[in-house]
Protein backbone atom coordinates (compact mmCIF):
# COMPACT_ATOMS: atom_id res chain seq x y z
CA UNK A 1 0.00 0.00 0.00
CA UNK A 2 1.18 3.35 -0.67
CA UNK A 3 2.07 6.41 1.31
CA UNK A 4 -1.23 8.36 -0.01
CA UNK A 5 -3.29 4.88 0.42
CA UNK A 6 -2.58 4.78 4.33
CA UNK A 7 -3.26 8.38 4.63
CA UNK A 8 -6.49 7.27 3.56
CA UNK A 9 -7.03 4.62 5.08
CA UNK A 10 -5.86 6.09 8.20
CA UNK A 11 -8.09 8.77 7.89
CA UNK A 12 -10.96 6.26 7.80
CA UNK A 13 -10.31 4.66 11.16
CA UNK A 14 -9.83 7.96 12.97
CA UNK A 15 -13.51 8.67 11.66
CA UNK A 16 -12.71 12.03 9.70
CA UNK A 17 -15.94 13.47 7.47
CA UNK A 18 -13.59 14.00 4.50
CA UNK A 19 -9.56 13.62 3.34
CA UNK A 20 -8.04 14.28 0.33
CA UNK A 21 -5.01 13.53 -0.94
CA UNK A 22 -2.93 14.82 -3.78
CA UNK A 23 0.81 13.65 -4.65
CA UNK A 24 3.13 15.33 -7.24
CA UNK A 25 6.40 13.18 -8.76
CA UNK A 26 8.04 16.38 -10.80
CA UNK A 27 11.35 16.41 -13.20
CA UNK A 28 12.60 20.06 -14.21
CA UNK A 29 15.09 20.76 -15.83
CA UNK A 30 16.00 23.96 -16.74
CA UNK A 31 18.81 25.85 -18.99
CA UNK A 32 19.99 29.46 -17.73
CA UNK A 33 21.08 31.54 -20.61
CA UNK A 34 23.38 34.91 -20.04
CA UNK A 35 25.65 36.91 -21.81
CA UNK A 36 25.02 35.12 -25.27
CA UNK A 37 25.67 31.48 -24.28
CA UNK A 38 24.53 28.68 -21.43
CA UNK A 39 25.49 29.84 -18.11
CA UNK A 40 23.83 26.16 -16.33
CA UNK A 41 21.89 23.36 -16.56
CA UNK A 42 20.36 21.71 -13.90
CA UNK A 43 18.04 18.90 -13.23
CA UNK A 44 15.23 18.58 -10.11
CA UNK A 45 13.57 15.88 -8.66
CA UNK A 46 10.62 17.23 -6.73
CA UNK A 47 8.39 14.84 -4.85
CA UNK A 48 6.08 15.87 -2.70
CA UNK A 49 2.28 15.33 -0.64
CA UNK A 50 -0.59 17.44 0.51
CA UNK A 51 -3.26 16.65 2.61
CA UNK A 52 -6.57 18.63 2.73
CA UNK A 53 -9.21 17.30 6.02
CA UNK A 54 -12.88 18.19 6.70
CA UNK A 55 -14.26 17.23 9.80
CA UNK A 56 -17.09 18.87 11.62
CA UNK A 57 -16.82 21.59 8.84
CA UNK A 58 -13.65 22.53 9.55
CA UNK A 59 -10.81 22.66 7.13
CA UNK A 60 -7.38 21.55 7.66
CA UNK A 61 -4.42 21.16 5.82
CA UNK A 62 -0.62 20.29 5.40
CA UNK A 63 1.97 19.00 3.20
CA UNK A 64 4.80 16.48 3.79
CA UNK A 65 7.98 15.21 1.26
CA UNK A 66 6.12 11.64 1.19
CA UNK A 67 8.04 9.99 4.24
CA UNK A 68 6.80 11.88 7.20
CA UNK A 69 5.24 9.41 9.79
CA UNK A 70 2.41 10.50 11.64
CA UNK A 71 1.87 13.37 9.14
CA UNK A 72 -1.89 12.84 9.45
CA UNK A 73 -2.08 13.15 13.29
CA UNK A 74 0.20 16.51 13.02
CA UNK A 75 -2.24 18.24 10.69
CA UNK A 76 -5.22 17.42 13.45
CA UNK A 77 -3.20 19.02 16.02
CA UNK A 78 -4.50 22.51 14.49
CA UNK A 79 -8.42 20.84 14.07
CA UNK A 80 -9.92 22.82 17.57
CA UNK A 81 -8.10 26.15 16.23
CA UNK A 82 -9.79 26.55 12.75
CA UNK A 83 -14.09 27.74 12.73
CA UNK A 84 -16.23 25.75 10.87
CA UNK A 85 -17.08 26.46 7.33
CA UNK A 86 -20.72 25.99 7.56
CA UNK A 87 -21.27 26.22 3.86
CA UNK A 88 -19.00 23.91 3.23
CA UNK A 89 -20.82 20.76 1.00
CA UNK A 90 -18.34 18.16 0.15
CA UNK A 91 -15.30 17.01 -2.33
CA UNK A 92 -15.96 15.29 -5.48
CA UNK A 93 -17.45 12.37 -5.99
CA UNK A 94 -15.86 9.88 -9.11
CA UNK A 95 -17.00 11.48 -13.17
CA UNK A 96 -16.36 10.59 -16.14
CA UNK A 97 -13.60 12.46 -18.28
CA UNK A 98 -13.11 14.12 -21.63
CA UNK A 99 -9.77 12.79 -22.66
CA UNK A 100 -7.64 15.72 -24.18
CA UNK A 101 -5.39 15.42 -27.01
CA UNK A 102 -1.00 16.24 -26.81
CA UNK A 103 -0.53 16.98 -22.58
CA UNK A 104 2.21 14.17 -22.78
CA UNK A 105 4.87 13.73 -24.58
CA UNK A 106 7.38 10.75 -23.63
CA UNK A 107 10.86 12.44 -25.20
CA UNK A 108 9.76 15.35 -23.38
CA UNK A 109 10.13 13.27 -19.92
CA UNK A 110 12.81 11.24 -20.72
CA UNK A 111 14.73 14.52 -21.88
CA UNK A 112 18.20 15.03 -20.57
CA UNK A 113 20.19 17.55 -19.61
CA UNK A 114 22.64 17.28 -22.81
CA UNK A 115 19.37 16.98 -24.98
CA UNK A 116 17.92 20.51 -23.06
CA UNK A 117 21.51 22.47 -23.62
CA UNK A 118 21.38 20.99 -27.45
CA UNK A 119 17.96 23.22 -27.67
CA UNK A 120 18.85 26.07 -25.76
CA UNK A 121 22.08 26.35 -28.33
CA UNK A 122 19.95 26.28 -31.20
CA UNK A 123 17.90 28.72 -29.88
CA UNK A 124 21.26 31.10 -28.97
CA UNK A 125 22.43 30.33 -32.74
CA UNK A 126 18.99 31.46 -34.25
CA UNK A 127 19.56 34.58 -32.52
CA UNK A 128 22.38 35.59 -33.53
CA UNK A 129 23.40 38.86 -35.43
CA UNK A 130 26.08 41.39 -36.23
CA UNK A 131 23.73 44.26 -34.42
CA UNK A 132 22.37 42.74 -31.42
CA UNK A 133 25.35 42.97 -28.57
CA UNK A 134 23.59 40.54 -25.86
CA UNK A 135 21.64 37.11 -25.70
CA UNK A 136 19.59 35.72 -22.53
CA UNK A 137 16.73 33.94 -21.57
CA UNK A 138 16.23 30.36 -20.39
CA UNK A 139 14.57 26.77 -21.40
CA UNK A 140 12.17 24.96 -19.14
CA UNK A 141 11.17 21.16 -19.53
CA UNK A 142 8.99 19.87 -17.42
CA UNK A 143 7.74 16.28 -16.47
CA UNK A 144 5.14 15.03 -13.76
CA UNK A 145 2.44 12.53 -12.21
CA UNK A 146 -0.11 13.99 -10.40
CA UNK A 147 -2.39 12.33 -8.64
CA UNK A 148 -5.56 13.28 -6.54
CA UNK A 149 -7.77 10.94 -4.51
CA UNK A 150 -10.28 11.44 -1.04
CA UNK A 151 -12.77 9.34 1.22
CA UNK A 152 -15.33 10.06 -2.01
CA UNK A 153 -13.53 7.39 -3.93
CA UNK A 154 -12.02 9.93 -6.15
CA UNK A 155 -8.62 8.49 -7.70
CA UNK A 156 -7.51 10.44 -11.03
CA UNK A 157 -4.12 10.77 -12.41
CA UNK A 158 -2.32 12.40 -15.01
CA UNK A 159 0.72 12.60 -16.56
CA UNK A 160 1.60 15.54 -17.85
CA UNK A 161 4.91 17.59 -20.30
CA UNK A 162 5.60 21.06 -20.75
CA UNK A 163 8.54 22.85 -22.50
CA UNK A 164 8.40 26.57 -22.21
CA UNK A 165 11.63 28.38 -23.96
CA UNK A 166 12.31 32.47 -24.06
CA UNK A 167 15.24 34.35 -25.88
CA UNK A 168 15.73 38.00 -25.30
CA UNK A 169 18.16 39.93 -27.25
CA UNK A 170 19.53 43.59 -26.74
CA UNK A 171 21.11 46.27 -28.91
CA UNK A 172 22.43 49.71 -29.10
CA UNK A 173 22.84 50.17 -33.05
CA UNK A 174 21.77 53.68 -33.69
CA UNK A 175 22.76 55.05 -30.55
CA UNK A 176 19.89 53.86 -28.52
CA UNK A 177 19.06 50.38 -26.66
CA UNK A 178 16.64 48.62 -28.35
CA UNK A 179 15.22 44.91 -27.63
CA UNK A 180 13.24 41.66 -28.71
CA UNK A 181 11.50 38.60 -27.45
CA UNK A 182 10.86 35.21 -28.70
CA UNK A 183 8.96 32.70 -26.91
CA UNK A 184 7.16 29.40 -26.89
CA UNK A 185 5.44 26.89 -24.99
CA UNK A 186 3.71 23.70 -25.83
CA UNK A 187 3.12 20.41 -24.36
CA UNK A 188 4.43 18.01 -26.94
CA UNK A 189 8.37 18.34 -28.78
CA UNK A 190 6.50 18.44 -32.21
CA UNK A 191 5.17 21.47 -31.29
CA UNK A 192 8.11 23.60 -30.23
CA UNK A 193 10.60 25.38 -32.58
CA UNK A 194 13.69 26.61 -30.82
CA UNK A 195 15.26 27.89 -34.06
CA UNK A 196 11.62 29.98 -34.39
CA UNK A 197 12.00 31.02 -30.59
CA UNK A 198 15.50 32.70 -31.84
CA UNK A 199 14.48 34.31 -35.01
CA UNK A 200 11.17 35.72 -34.11
CA UNK A 201 13.75 37.44 -30.66
CA UNK A 202 16.49 38.28 -33.34
CA UNK A 203 13.37 39.78 -35.67
CA UNK A 204 12.03 41.69 -33.43
CA UNK A 205 15.32 43.20 -32.11
CA UNK A 206 16.88 43.94 -35.24
CA UNK A 207 13.26 45.76 -36.52
CA UNK A 208 13.36 47.87 -33.68
CA UNK A 209 16.36 49.86 -34.55
CA UNK A 210 16.37 54.09 -34.79
CA UNK A 211 12.87 54.12 -32.81
CA UNK A 212 11.82 57.50 -33.08
CA UNK A 213 9.35 59.18 -30.30
CA UNK A 214 5.76 58.78 -30.20
CA UNK A 215 3.88 62.02 -29.36
CA UNK A 216 1.32 61.83 -26.57
CA UNK A 217 -2.23 61.05 -28.44
CA UNK A 218 -4.72 58.79 -28.85
CA UNK A 219 -3.68 55.43 -31.05
CA UNK A 220 -5.33 52.17 -32.29
CA UNK A 221 -2.82 49.32 -30.59
CA UNK A 222 -2.70 46.25 -32.40
CA UNK A 223 -1.43 43.84 -29.13
CA UNK A 224 0.19 40.51 -30.79
CA UNK A 225 -0.43 37.13 -29.56
CA UNK A 226 2.37 37.79 -26.16
CA UNK A 227 1.40 41.58 -25.25
CA UNK A 228 -2.18 40.31 -25.37
CA UNK A 229 -1.30 37.62 -23.59
CA UNK A 230 -0.19 39.66 -20.65
CA UNK A 231 -3.57 41.41 -20.60
CA UNK A 232 -5.68 38.35 -20.00
CA UNK A 233 -3.03 37.25 -17.66
CA UNK A 234 -2.73 40.58 -15.53
CA UNK A 235 -5.83 42.16 -15.87
CA UNK A 236 -8.49 40.26 -17.77
CA UNK A 237 -8.28 36.73 -15.77
CA UNK A 238 -9.62 38.09 -11.92
CA UNK A 239 -12.44 39.83 -12.94
CA UNK A 240 -14.14 36.26 -14.06
CA UNK A 241 -13.50 34.81 -10.84
CA UNK A 242 -16.61 33.83 -8.87
CA UNK A 243 -14.83 34.93 -5.92
CA UNK A 244 -13.91 38.58 -7.30
CA UNK A 245 -17.56 38.54 -8.83
CA UNK A 246 -19.01 38.06 -5.78
CA UNK A 247 -17.19 40.15 -3.37
CA UNK A 248 -17.74 43.08 -6.33
CA UNK A 249 -13.96 43.50 -6.94
CA UNK A 250 -14.38 43.07 -10.88
CA UNK A 251 -15.12 45.58 -12.72
CA UNK A 252 -18.09 43.69 -14.45
CA UNK A 253 -19.83 42.89 -10.83
CA UNK A 254 -23.82 42.13 -11.30
CA UNK A 255 -23.08 42.60 -14.87
CA UNK A 256 -23.95 38.52 -15.79
CA UNK A 257 -25.78 38.41 -18.86
CA UNK A 258 -25.40 41.85 -19.99
CA UNK A 259 -23.30 43.06 -23.34
CA UNK A 260 -19.92 44.32 -22.10
CA UNK A 261 -17.93 44.12 -25.53
CA UNK A 262 -17.75 44.42 -28.90
CA UNK A 263 -19.81 41.49 -30.10
CA UNK A 264 -17.47 40.22 -32.27
CA UNK A 265 -14.94 39.51 -29.21
CA UNK A 266 -15.28 35.88 -27.49
CA UNK A 267 -13.16 35.17 -24.48
CA UNK A 268 -13.12 31.33 -22.84
CA UNK A 269 -11.69 28.97 -20.42
CA UNK A 270 -10.31 26.18 -22.57
CA UNK A 271 -9.05 23.31 -20.73
CA UNK A 272 -9.86 21.15 -23.61
CA UNK A 273 -7.30 22.54 -26.22
CA UNK A 274 -4.44 19.88 -27.01
CA UNK A 275 -1.52 21.02 -26.51
CA UNK A 276 -2.55 23.92 -24.08
CA UNK A 277 -0.15 24.76 -21.31
CA UNK A 278 -3.17 24.72 -18.58
CA UNK A 279 -5.03 21.65 -20.38
CA UNK A 280 -6.24 18.83 -18.56
CA UNK A 281 -9.17 16.38 -18.23
CA UNK A 282 -10.01 16.76 -14.63
CA UNK A 283 -9.28 20.02 -12.16
CA UNK A 284 -6.82 19.65 -9.21
CA UNK A 285 -9.70 18.58 -7.06
CA UNK A 286 -10.38 15.77 -9.62
CA UNK A 287 -13.44 17.42 -10.86
CA UNK A 288 -14.44 17.11 -14.94
CA UNK A 289 -12.58 20.11 -16.58
CA UNK A 290 -15.59 21.85 -19.20
CA UNK A 291 -14.82 24.74 -21.66
CA UNK A 292 -16.70 27.44 -20.50
CA UNK A 293 -17.34 31.00 -22.06
CA UNK A 294 -16.60 34.21 -19.71
CA UNK A 295 -17.64 36.18 -23.04
CA UNK A 296 -19.67 35.25 -25.63
CA UNK A 297 -20.33 37.57 -29.17
CA UNK A 298 -19.95 40.59 -26.37
CA UNK A 299 -22.16 39.19 -23.80
CA UNK A 300 -20.53 38.44 -20.18
CA UNK A 301 -21.76 34.53 -19.92
CA UNK A 302 -19.72 33.18 -17.34
CA UNK A 303 -17.69 33.07 -13.93
CA UNK A 304 -15.10 30.45 -13.04
CA UNK A 305 -14.58 28.82 -9.58
CA UNK A 306 -13.19 25.62 -7.30
CA UNK A 307 -15.67 23.74 -5.11
CA UNK A 308 -14.98 26.47 -1.38
CA UNK A 309 -16.00 29.31 -3.55
CA UNK A 310 -18.30 27.60 -4.93
CA UNK A 311 -20.08 26.32 -2.14
CA UNK A 312 -19.52 29.96 -0.23
CA UNK A 313 -21.79 31.26 -2.96
CA UNK A 314 -24.21 28.74 -3.04
CA UNK A 315 -23.56 27.47 -6.36
CA UNK A 316 -21.06 23.99 -7.76
CA UNK A 317 -17.51 24.40 -8.79
CA UNK A 318 -17.15 24.88 -12.18
CA UNK A 319 -14.08 22.77 -12.31
CA UNK A 320 -11.26 25.38 -12.22
CA UNK A 321 -9.53 24.08 -8.92
CA UNK A 322 -5.91 24.88 -8.90
CA UNK A 323 -2.74 23.94 -7.63
CA UNK A 324 -0.30 26.11 -10.02
CA UNK A 325 3.18 24.83 -9.91
CA UNK A 326 6.86 26.23 -11.30
CA UNK A 327 7.92 27.04 -14.06
CA UNK A 328 5.17 24.91 -15.30
CA UNK A 329 2.52 22.54 -14.52
CA UNK A 330 1.23 21.56 -10.67
CA UNK A 331 2.56 21.47 -7.11
CA UNK A 332 1.03 19.79 -4.01
CA UNK A 333 0.34 22.38 -2.22
CA UNK A 334 -2.91 21.59 0.46
CA UNK A 335 -5.31 24.18 -0.61
CA UNK A 336 -6.24 24.68 -4.25
CA UNK A 337 -7.52 28.49 -5.24
CA UNK A 338 -9.96 29.17 -8.27
CA UNK A 339 -7.49 29.76 -11.62
CA UNK A 340 -8.75 29.67 -15.51
CA UNK A 341 -6.72 26.49 -17.49
CA UNK A 342 -6.43 28.54 -20.75
CA UNK A 343 -8.15 32.08 -20.88
CA UNK A 344 -8.39 32.02 -24.71
CA UNK A 345 -9.45 34.57 -26.87
CA UNK A 346 -11.63 33.06 -29.97
CA UNK A 347 -10.06 33.59 -33.02
CA UNK A 348 -10.61 35.86 -35.65
CA UNK A 349 -10.11 35.93 -40.10
CA UNK A 350 -7.63 38.52 -40.29
CA UNK A 351 -3.35 37.98 -40.88
CA UNK A 352 -1.75 40.54 -38.84
CA UNK A 353 -0.15 42.02 -42.02
CA UNK A 354 -3.47 42.61 -42.72
CA UNK A 355 -4.52 44.44 -39.70
CA UNK A 356 -1.44 46.74 -39.82
CA UNK A 357 -2.58 47.64 -43.19
CA UNK A 358 -5.86 49.05 -42.54
CA UNK A 359 -4.78 50.74 -39.58
CA UNK A 360 -4.18 54.39 -40.30
CA UNK A 361 -3.04 56.05 -37.28
CA UNK A 362 -1.45 53.32 -34.92
CA UNK A 363 1.13 51.30 -32.77
CA UNK A 364 2.04 48.20 -33.01
CA UNK A 365 2.81 46.62 -29.58
CA UNK A 366 5.46 42.78 -29.46
CA UNK A 367 5.75 42.78 -25.45
CA UNK A 368 4.10 44.52 -22.32
CA UNK A 369 5.82 45.25 -19.41
CA UNK A 370 5.16 46.46 -15.88
CA UNK A 371 0.83 44.96 -16.35
CA UNK A 372 -0.97 45.58 -13.16
CA UNK A 373 -4.82 46.72 -12.35
CA UNK A 374 -4.86 50.83 -10.77
CA UNK A 375 -8.38 50.54 -10.09
CA UNK A 376 -9.53 46.69 -10.47
CA UNK A 377 -12.92 47.59 -9.17
CA UNK A 378 -13.38 50.42 -12.18
CA UNK A 379 -10.99 48.27 -14.93
CA UNK A 380 -8.17 50.73 -14.94
CA UNK A 381 -4.63 49.64 -15.95
CA UNK A 382 -1.53 50.35 -16.48
CA UNK A 383 1.31 49.06 -18.30
CA UNK A 384 4.36 49.78 -20.72
CA UNK A 385 4.90 48.66 -23.78
CA UNK A 386 8.65 48.37 -24.47
CA UNK A 387 9.89 45.78 -26.63
CA UNK A 388 8.59 45.50 -30.98
CA UNK A 389 7.24 48.79 -30.61
CA UNK A 390 5.99 50.02 -34.18
CA UNK A 391 3.89 53.34 -35.31
CA UNK A 392 2.26 53.21 -38.06
CA UNK A 393 1.01 55.53 -40.52
CA UNK A 394 -1.46 54.54 -43.15
CA UNK A 395 -0.50 51.17 -42.67
CA UNK A 396 3.21 51.76 -43.08
CA UNK A 397 4.86 50.35 -39.64
CA UNK A 398 8.08 52.11 -38.76
CA UNK A 399 10.89 51.40 -35.33
CA UNK A 400 8.80 53.25 -32.20
CA UNK A 401 10.51 53.95 -28.70
CA UNK A 402 8.24 53.29 -26.17
CA UNK A 403 5.01 54.46 -24.50
CA UNK A 404 3.17 54.15 -20.94
CA UNK A 405 -0.52 52.95 -21.58
CA UNK A 406 -3.32 53.78 -18.94
CA UNK A 407 -6.21 52.49 -20.25
CA UNK A 408 -9.57 50.77 -19.11
CA UNK A 409 -10.65 47.59 -19.71
CA UNK A 410 -14.56 48.46 -19.93
CA UNK A 411 -13.24 50.80 -22.47
CA UNK A 412 -10.97 48.59 -23.65
CA UNK A 413 -13.46 45.84 -25.02
CA UNK A 414 -16.10 48.24 -26.28
CA UNK A 415 -13.49 49.12 -28.30
CA UNK A 416 -12.20 46.10 -30.18
CA UNK A 417 -11.94 46.56 -33.87
CA UNK A 418 -10.28 43.40 -35.51
CA UNK A 419 -9.11 39.74 -34.19
CA UNK A 420 -6.14 37.57 -35.96
CA UNK A 421 -6.02 34.57 -36.83
CA UNK A 422 -2.18 33.63 -35.41
CA UNK A 423 -3.24 32.17 -32.13
CA UNK A 424 -0.13 31.22 -29.81
CA UNK A 425 0.04 29.38 -25.98
CA UNK A 426 1.25 32.29 -24.07
CA UNK A 427 2.67 31.58 -20.85
CA UNK A 428 4.05 35.40 -19.04
CA UNK A 429 6.68 34.42 -15.96
CA UNK A 430 4.93 33.09 -12.60
CA UNK A 431 1.32 33.50 -14.41
CA UNK A 432 -1.46 31.82 -15.88
CA UNK A 433 -1.74 30.25 -19.53
CA UNK A 434 -3.42 31.87 -22.55
CA UNK A 435 -4.44 31.38 -26.03
CA UNK A 436 -4.66 34.37 -28.05
CA UNK A 437 -4.07 35.97 -31.54
CA UNK A 438 -3.18 39.32 -32.61
CA UNK A 439 -6.12 42.00 -31.41
CA UNK A 440 -6.58 45.57 -32.27
CA UNK A 441 -8.22 48.25 -30.20
CA UNK A 442 -9.19 52.06 -30.84
CA UNK A 443 -9.04 54.79 -29.42
CA UNK A 444 -6.18 54.47 -27.00
CA UNK A 445 -4.40 57.63 -25.21
CA UNK A 446 -0.39 57.20 -24.61
CA UNK A 447 2.34 58.43 -23.12
CA UNK A 448 6.12 58.62 -24.29
CA UNK A 449 8.63 57.79 -21.95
Amino acid sequence: MSYCDDILAKSRTLDLDECEIVSIQKKITTVRITDSEIAEVKQNQENSVAVRIIDKKRIISGRSSGDEKNFLERILETREFTKPKNFWKTLPFPSRFSQVGKTYDPRLADMTGSGAADMANEMINASYHKDIIRISGSLNIVSEKYHVMNTNGVDCTDDATFISGTINTDSQTGGLPVSGIGASCTRTLDSFSANTVGTDSREMCIGSINPKKIEQDSYDIIFEPYAFGELLAFVFSANFGLKTYSEKRSCFSDKLGDKISNENFTLSDDPHSPDGIGSKSFDDEGTPTVPQFFIKSGVLSGLYSDSFEAFKNGKISSGNASRPGSPMGRQAMPLPVPLTHNIKVMKGDFAKDEIVKNTKKGILVGRLWYTYPVNPEQGDFSCTARSGIKIIENGIASPAKSVRIVHNLKTLLQNISAIGNDSKNILQWGSIPAITPTVRADSIQVSPL
